[in-house]
Formats: structure tokens, sequence, C-alpha cells
């Protein structure tokens, strides 16, 4: 191993860059010196840190994630594991500690704190106080995961506020998931002891949350985009501030992570040194992670770029091990075993039959680039006294599946995918993961769901021809444990076939795994049925009736 490495280094507490040389030493960093003689023309820089991200939503296992993540200077997360958890519980989190554990990168986990996400809904498993409290005392977790029962903070539900009390005599902070809120409701949230958002869609709502006292997380997944809008922020506010991906696919992932947000961040002419504290020290310090920001004394945890302008990435270091020399990755991969909890039968079209009694429904508005939903009204026709899908307008059916016991499914209907035919289904379905579908007929939902069925979990297409198309995920009905890059391939050609069916969303798969997360106003859809986000109740498909 090299123990010593030469380079323009970037300090960026004291915001300078030096020529210097790097001594390393037993996985640390022994000295740091700047020096007078020629160096190589490349820069070193600590490792970036996403700062909330669901290992899950990569459809990867964590050490499949990693082998990805180092390639862009990636050398740590903070990752919320509640995805699992609300398939397998307990079990679902030490699988993903045990997973990230085989590969030499750093996963930061959170305790989850709803799980399931609300009541409304039927997941997996539960996460009790007592359980919560039980992972807030391992040195592996981190925080306590995004409180997204916003209004149980507000009523100071006292489940809600025992799992808040937890983290705060463990000395750790609390994520926060609070899209929309402002103002006074803002600040009561934030002084229930909430310490970041993520969720914010306008800079007004940052601006709000930020003088409630919470530090804000620019999130750029593959469906909610807020990079655009929040990155200003940075004017004023570098110290209070995060990036994040909360959500990104693994064909997106293969093509970049937070380095993409550093880099956009510089073209828009922000100072490197403000971009680099929030890529890279912010998450550090607000965690209390053990990665290191490029002290003497610190791990050895950095990375090798090639100029600041375009940030290619020569090398990546964790713990003083070269994990990524600017082609390949440099550790093995790791044998993953596969765990899940799937009990679900087939189900028949006349299952998911909706008989009219009305001219007039709420509907679903799907969003492209953000997770909330607008909540419609729409004119319905009636096909042989059944409602149907009507392509010609963009209104397609929506159906859940619960796939943890035997339930009649659930079923609306949806605007915003654009499918002409056929079908798309998903065992990613936040945060309980039912089977989710939107189709342009019975029949092509159908054959969609009962493949996830018969997979035990993935994505899927059924075209109009009784074609069908599945990327199997057998670990949870989340993840696969095949190579990233494979998994990235697989993904591109179900998004194609999304696309090719008429849909115009950016991706497709994301939007719809969104379409049952409840926490996200306006209207979705739970495996129990239509459920007005912005109220906190169930609602009847039909206007009129409540």
């Amino acid at each position: 191993m090299e123990n010593q490495i030469a380079g323009y280094i970037i300090d960026i507490p004291a915001r300078k860059i030096f020529p210097g040389l790097i001594t390393l030493g037993k996985g640390r960093i022994d000295s740091i010196k700047e020096v007078k003689d020629h160096v190589p023309k490349r820069y070193i820089l600590p490792g970036f840190i996403d700062a909330h991200v669901h290992i899950e939503s990569s459809m990867l296992v964590p050490a499949e994630f990693a082998r990805l993540a180092v390639r862009h200077g990636t050398i740590a997360t903070v990752s919320d594991p509640h995805e699992i958890a609300n398939v397998l519980g307990m079990a679902g989190v030490e699988y993903m500690i045990e997973n990230g554990r085989k590969v030499p990168f750093k996963f930061y986990f959170g305790a989850p704190s709803c799980v399931p996400a609300t009541s409304f809904e039927t997941a997996g498993a539960e996460i009790s106080v007592d359980e919560i409290d039980l992972l807030l005392n391992r040195p592996e977790i981190k925080y306590l995961s995004e409180m997204m029962n916003w209004p149980g903070v507000l009523q100071r539900d006292p489940v809600v506020m025992a799992k808040i009390e937890k983290a705060r005599e463990a000395g750790k902070p609390v994520d926060g998931h609070a899209p929309g809120l402002t103002g006074d409701k803002a600040k009561e949230y934030a002084s229930a002891g909430i310490s970041t958002d993520h969720e914010s869609f306008t800079l007004q709502e940052a601006e709000d949350k930020i003088k409630a006292g919470m530090k804000i997380i620019i999130r750029e997944g593959s469906a909610a985009k807020n990079f655009e809008e929040l990155i200003p922020l940075i004017r004023d506010h570098k110290d209070l501030l995060m990036f994040c991906s909360d959500d990104k696919h693994p064909d997106e992932l293969v093509e970049g992570h937070i380095n993409d947000l550093v880099k956009r961040a510089l073209q828009k002419g922000y100072d490197l040194f403000d971009i680099l504290q929030i890529a890279c020290l912010n998450p550090a310090n607000h965690y209390n992670l053990d990665s290191g920001q490029l002290r003497t004394g610190d791990p050895a945890d950095f990375i090798i770029v090639d100029n600041l302008t375009d940030l290619n990435v020569l090398a990546t270091y964790i713990d003083g091990e070269k994990v990524f020399n600017g082609y390949e990755v440099l550790f093995p991969r790791p044998e993953s075993v596969v765990v899940n909890h799937f009990t679900c039968d087939a189900i028949e079209e006349h299952d998911i039959r909706m008989p009219g009694k009305g001219d007039e429904i709420r509907v679903i508005g799907a969003v492209d680039g953000h997770l909330i939903t607008r909540s419609l009204q729409e004119k319905i026709s009636a096909d042989q006294d059944f409602l149907v899908s009507d392509p010609a307008r963009d209104l397609l059916k929506i159906v859940v599946v619960n796939r943890y016991e035997k339930a009649p499914p659930a079923f609306a209907f949806v605007k915003g995918f654009g499918l002409k035919s056929g079908a798309i289904a998903s065992t990613v379905a936040h945060d309980s993961h039912n089977i989710i579908a939107v189709g342009a007929d019975d029949a092509a939902i159908v054959r969609a769901v009962n493949r996830l069925i018969a997979e035990k979990g993935g994505i899927c297409v059924t075209d109009a021809g009784g074609e069908e198309k599945c990327l199997p995920l057998p670990v949870a009905g989340l993840m696969s444990a095949e190579p990233g890059n494979l998994v990235a391939e697989e993904y591109k050609k179900l998004d194609a076939a999304a696309k090719a069916l008429g849909s115009s969303l950016s991706a497709p798969f994301m939007t719809l795994s969104f379409m049952a997360l409840l926490v996200i106003p306006e209207l979705k859809l739970s495996d129990r049925g239509l459920f007005d986000g912005s109220e906190f109740k169930f609602v009847s498909l039909w206007t009129g009736e409540e």
C-alpha cells in the first residue's frame, strides 16, 4: 500500500489550495505537509457524502451500491433503511448493516422512525419504540431516521414523541420529513427536536424551515429534483446545507452521484469551498460521522480528481485503502444472501373491476420530478357498467395489491403517466412496498401484477401484445444482488419499454413507486383505499362523498 500521496491539497476550512504531501499510516493520515517541490497536477479533497439516501431505491444491495458510488468519489452515505424495515422489520435493518460490512465503504444507518409509515396501510413489519431504543444505542446507528409522521409531531403524539426522546437520550439527531410545512407549523415541527428536512419544494419553504431551526438537505434524486430551486440557499446558509440523492435508480447511479451536484453548483458560479463544505464536511459534522475530513489524525478517506471543473475521479481512498483507481473498483464482490417477505395469490380481472355509480371521481395527478401529487376531479366513462382506463385522456387505472396477506386489491385513477397501452408494475412502492400498477386496460394490469407475484418482487412492463419484461428484485422485493451495471442495464430496458408505451415521465417507475406514499400530499392510494395526504384521511373515489 502506498503511504505517501502528493498533489494539490484542498483545505476546505482554511479555504486554500496548496501543493502538499499526505503520509498515510494504519488507515489514518499521519501528516499533511505543504511542500515547495513540484507535485502532480491533481487535486486531493475529502470524499463526498450522501446526506440522505435509501440504498434500497438503487435496487442494489449495499455491497453493490458501494461499487458504483466509489467511482464517483462517494466515500459514505447517511442511509435510512426504512424501506426494507417496512418489509422485514429489525431483520431488514440488520441485513443492510451486515451486507454493508462486506465492503470497504462507510454506510451510516439510521433507526427507522416510521415503520409502518402510517396506520392507513399494510406493511410487512413494525418497529416499536423499544426497538428504536435498541438501534440508537448501536454505534452503526447515527440518527433517528426521517420523522414522516409530521401530523403526529404537530399533535405531540405520545408514541412519536417517545421515539424522538430516545434519540435525544442517545445524543443523536432526528431527521425530518415535512413537505409543504411553513410558518408556525414549521416552527412547531422543528421545536419537537427535528434537525433537518429534505422535502422542501420551494425556496420560501426551505427558508422558513431554516428560520425554524432546521438544516436543509438539497435533494436531487431520480423522481424528486429540488437542486435548481434550492441551490441559491448557498449564498447565505452554507453552514446549514447538505446534498443528498434520497432515491436514485441504478441507471442514474451509474452516471453520477453527489459529484454531479458539486459540478452543477460550480457551473453556476458558486464558491468552490462553500460547495465542498456542503458535500464533504457538513454531513460528517451534523451526524457525528467518523469519516475523514482531510486532517492529520483523521481516517484516510479522500479522493483525487483531475481538475476543479469536471472533477473526474482518479482515485478514491477509504481508511487508507485505494478502492477505485480511476478505471476499476479494487475490492472483491461479496456474495449476498436473499431475504424476503411475500405472501400473495395471483389476481384476476374481476378483482379490479369498478362498478359505476356516478360520473365524477377524484383522480391522483402525478407530477413529473416531484413526489407530491394533485387532487383532481374528472368525468369518468363507464364500459358495460364498469369503470375502465381512458388512455386518450391519460386517465388510467391504478391498483395496489397487499403482498403480505390476502386482501382485495385497492384501485383508483391517475393522470400523468401517459400510457397509451399496456401496464407497468412494481413492488418498490413506498413505504410499505405492496404491489402497485398503472395500466391502460385491466388485462395488462393483471398480467403485470401476477408476473411480480410469481417473481416475488421486481418491476414489470406488459404490452398490448402480451409480452412481459421483468427485472426481478428478490431481496425483500426491493433489491437485486446482481452486479450494479447489469441491474442498471436491465432497468434501462424496462424504463425504455414504459416510455415506448407512451409515458413521458422522466422516471416512470420512480414516480410509480411514490403513488402509495401517504405522507406526501395531496392524493395517494394505499392497499386500503384512496387517501388524502393533506387531511390525513381516507376519501371516497367519488366526488361528493367523504
